[in-house]
């Protein structure tokens, strides 16, 4: 927090410059007699003062933004009135780092009421009232700051948005706030100013851009590990908050999940671009360990096959973590007999050249498996069409099988090409895969701008087994929880909801060639175990996602905005469920760290072909 002058000339006048940016959304400009923070922030998400220019609306600066694209300060009333749901706090934008102004100065503001939506409106997030184009005077320094408001579990609604009014696209903009009953409404009505929370535990990890999340709700769908589980569309998890900081980036806490802030963690309530409501901390809590140790699944037995899915983000030649992969994949998954990684990129990464063999890739993590201790893999792949996949630009990402093949052997058939399809035949009485590897349907528009599913036939102690590795459209483009549109629109599943609907299809072809096949389907599904796409994959009973063996507060892969979610699966078909004769593990080991080498847990599924 900046220090307070105890010897600054009363009002100084001060004119900052601003900068308008394409997001900030300005009405016809009018003029408005001198109006109180509340009046400006209003009882809906956007001022009724928006466009307008303002004069002379007092406040006790309560913290300074010195850094990013979005500078300024926020001010505060400290008269509130009796309306919970107007704000007594707004920002400030400057547009550079704001001079002649310290926290603790009383100012009164004039300029320009905006409302800026982080990302652009094309996000669909909601809008942060400011005073845009401000010039402002300083009446005297030192004064004391506002209370604080305390979030905690019982001032925090259970219910997580109003539903969006249906005349205006389903914007809850224009609704009146209503914030002992939702809430995005208690977050809105608090906007702007300083808030407080208390031993919050850790539900999201410190991430590159040092921000985290915590609960306010420690008892709200929690984990063993202490995280928050996202199990419905209907149960957001309302009691989430990402933190981030006023000050040095180098005294942000390094925070895994399940760790705590200890004590008092204060500062503006701002609305941030990638996850919503930030409490922006000039007051950080102390960091108390929750001791997190990355998990370890047991070693498959002589008679079982073990299977498993493992995203290894955008792995190519040029990165440091091969060994550490390699480590997870040895100690951690105990060496699957077949492994299906997603996210392998081509032989020089992002550098877009052309090229799109993956062998070295590939290469040096069977290395980096063997001089961990692990088995000599062998592996299998389809070289993509350059970027015609999606992913990092020039990286061409694909799945590739790793196989061990003194424990499992593969049936190749040629012929799998990138643009060639693998179909489903008959020879003597069971199913074949008629190129091995091979992927589905690559021509369909389902697959455009993303990867196709790698088909491969293994066999393991003399029973074929049929295994689909996939990585489904991302949710790229998805309108976040907080979104002004409620419910949020998730555009992207559309496009997955078609590639579901196709390996369904290719699934229930190789079952209707032989009823009992083998058939295992897994990899980055890029959504959840109850969504439609799931259900679209799992289809009349062909597949049935395994994940859903284990208890509700275990099914997680992936950690998104303090939100435990499932992204990765493992779907197996009748014969191989119907003994009940498997074992499913999701080994957490990089989603609740702030030292992941990939953002997805792998998922281990070990049966009894």
């Amino acid at each position: 927090m900046p220090s307070k002058s105890s010897a600054r000339l009363a009002a100084l006048t001060v004119a900052a410059a601003c900068t308008a940016a394409s997001t900030i959304v300005l009405t016809t400009p009018a003029h408005a007699d001198s109006v109180r923070v509340h009046d400006v922030q209003g009882s809906t998400r956007t001022s009724p003062y928006a466009g307008k220019q303002v004069t002379d609306v007092a406040g006790i600066v309560t913290g300074i933004r010195t850094y990013g694209s979005s500078r300024g300060f926020w001010i505060q009333d400290p008269n509130p009135d009796a309306d919970p749901a107007t704000s007594e706090g707004v920002f400030v934008f400057t547009s550079s780092t704001p001079k002649g102004v310290a926290v603790g100065d009383s100012v009164t503001v004039s300029g320009t009421v905006a409302e800026y939506v982080p990302g652009g409106t094309a996000s669909g997030n909601q809008s942060l009232t400011e005073i845009a184009k401000p010039t402002f005077t300083v009446l005297s320094s030192g004064n004391q700051l506002p209370a604080t408001t305390k979030i905690d579990a019982r001032s925090v609604p259970a219910t997580y948005a109003p539903p969006g009014d249906t005349t205006a696209n389903g914007s809850i903009n224009a609704l009146a706030l209503k914030p002992s009953k939702y809430a995005l409404d208690h977050y809105e009505a608090l906007e702007g100013m300083t808030v407080r929370v208390s031993d919050t535990r850790v539900v999201g990890a410190t991430d590159p851009y040092t921000e985290l999340w915590v609960t306010v709700k420690p008892h709200e769908n929690r984990n063993r590990q202490g995280g928050t589980v996202y199990g419905s569309y209907d149960a957001q998890n309302t009691g989430r908050l990402q933190i981030q900081s006023l000050g040095a980036t180098a005294d942000f806490p390094k925070a895994n999940v399940g760790d705590t802030l200890t004590g008092t963690t204060a500062g503006p309530l701002d609305y941030n671009q990638f996850g919503g409501y930030t409490l922006v901390a000039s007051e950080l809590g102390t960091l108390k360990t929750g001791d997190l140790k990355r998990e370890t699944t047991r070693k498959q037995r002589s008679g079982e096959l073990s299977v498993a899915t493992y995203n290894v983000e955008n792995l190519d030649p040029t990165d440091a973590t091969f060994a550490a992969h390699a480590s997870a994949i040895v100690n951690n998954l105990k060496s699957p007999d077949i492994v299906s990684l997603e996210e392998i990129q081509d032989n020089n990464g992002a550098t877009n050249d052309g090229t799109v063999a993956a062998d070295q890739t590939l290469t040096k993590l069977i290395d980096a498996i063997v001089a961990a201790g692990g088995p000599k893999y062998d592996w299998r792949s389809i070289d993509p069409v350059d970027s015609a996949d999606g992913g990092e630009p020039g990286g061409n990402i694909r799945q590739a099988f790793l196989f061990n093949p003194k424990r499992v052997s593969f049936t190749d058939r040629a012929g799998g090409d990138a643009t060639t399809a693998t179909d489903v035949t008959k020879i003597r009485g069971k199913a074949h895969l008629t190129l091995s590897p091979g992927r589905i349907a690559p021509a369909d528009e389902a697959w455009k701008n993303s990867r196709k599913p790698l088909a491969g036939e293994f066999a393991f102690r003399g029973r074929t087994v049929f295994v689909i590795a996939n990585h489904f459209n991302s949710k790229g483009g998805d309108q976040g929880l907080t979104s002004q549109y409620q419910p949020p629109s998730r555009s992207s599943e559309t496009q997955r909801h078609q590639q579901a609907t196709l390996v369904n299809a290719f699934v229930k072809d190789v079952l209707d060639t032989q009823k009992n096949a083998d058939v295992v389907t897994l990899g980055d599904i890029n959504d959840f175990e109850f969504s439609r796409t799931a259900g679209l994959l799992e289809g009349r009973g062909e597949l049935w996602s395994a994940i859903k063996s284990l208890p509700r507060n275990e099914r997680y892969s992936y950690v998104y905005q303090g939100n435990s979610q499932v992204l990765d699966q493992i779907l197996i078909s009748p014969s191989i469920r119907r003994d009940c004769d498997f074992e499913y593990d999701s080994v957490h080991i990089n989603a609740e760290f702030n030292d992941q080498i990939s953002d997805h847990d792998p998922q281990v599924l070990r049966f009894h072909p």
